[in-house]
């Protein structure tokens, strides 16, 4: 049976960040607060539990999950070579709503989806995610959601989707933000913004030196 846990409440914080960590590292899925709006989480590197979450949402293989990492120092052991936009938009947005997508390190054995070799990363601007990432490691992190409803902006909207596919619910309150993160794609020739959100074309155009035309 599922649980939630009210991370308002210390006691209640620290036994529910250590149920949900168990459950991650145990294959097991978790529902955890980020800054733009609550996601469903799996260890990354358990292609079964990657499996389970994309079942859990009704999700296909065609739309691969994003990782949430714990610091921005993770992704030099995730990417094949990061490029120099990259470092830029870190130094500049992380922690915080900004997905980059990168081509991953061809020695990992991850399965998130049919993704061509890359992989969208984030690391969230949330204490809580931060605590529990840092805890397990890169997790696979989608919006906590059934496909095609609504995005969940608190554990509840969460938990009314999903209800026992997810073992551990961390509840801390409605999303700061509401929003999804801004998608920009860096494995092309020039950088892209796939999609807008709470940071804008103009804030990235001016960190990259460039017109924010040339992001669409």
């Amino acid at each position: 049976m599922s649980e939630m846990f009210d991370c308002a409440d210390p006691d209640q914080r620290a036994a529910g960040l250590a149920s949900a960590v168990s459950a991650a590292k145990g294959g097991r899925l978790v529902v955890l607060p980020t800054d733009t709006v609550y996601g469903i989480g799996a260890d990354a590197f358990d292609n079964d539990a990657v499996s389970a979450l994309l079942a859990a949402k009704g999700r296909g293989r065609d739309m691969p999950v994003g990782v949430l990492v714990g610091s921005w120092h993770t992704i030099d052991g995730l990417v094949y070579a990061v490029p120099p936009a990259a470092r830029e938009l870190i130094q500049a947005f992380w922690p915080g709503a900004l997905s980059l997508v990168v081509r991953h390190a061809p020695s990992l054995q991850w399965d998130l989806g049919n993704s061509a070799g890359t992989v969208m990363l984030r690391m969230p601007l949330h204490p809580v995610a931060i605590e529990l990432l840092r805890e397990v490691g890169p997790m696979a992190v989608s919006s906590a959601n059934i496909s095609g409803n609504p995005a969940a902006v608190t554990a509840q909207d969460a938990r009314t989707q999903l209800g026992e596919r997810v073992e551990v619910y961390l509840d801390a309150g409605p999303s700061p933000r509401g929003a999804a993160s801004t998608i920009v794609d860096l494995t092309g020739a020039s950088p892209r913004v796939l999609r807008e959100g709470p940071v804008g074309v103009d804030e990235i155009a001016k960190v990259l030196g460039v017109e924010a035309e040339t992001l669409g």
